[in-house]
């Protein structure tokens, strides 16, 4: 028997989510930033945070820049 060594949840993708003080649930804002990569991207909606996610994930994925509106 082979156990599989990838881990469900490689630290790549590991990210501390910050809301902002004044947000509310229905308008979402804060910031994101990548635990490994030290990247972050702000965010004013729900929409945008997973938007950040994804071109991170994208970035990755292609090996390149995180995307340029992010820091």
């Amino acid at each position: 028997m082979t156990f599989n060594t990838d881990s469900k949840y490689p630290t790549r993708r590991a990210y501390v989510v910050k809301v902002r003080g004044d947000a509310k649930p229905d308008a979402l804002a804060g910031r994101i930033e990548n635990l490994v990569t030290g990247r972050q991207c702000e965010f004013a909606s729900g929409r945008e945070l997973l938007e950040c996610v994804a071109s991170d994930l994208d970035a990755t994925l292609h090996e390149r820049p995180f995307n340029a509106e992010c820091e």
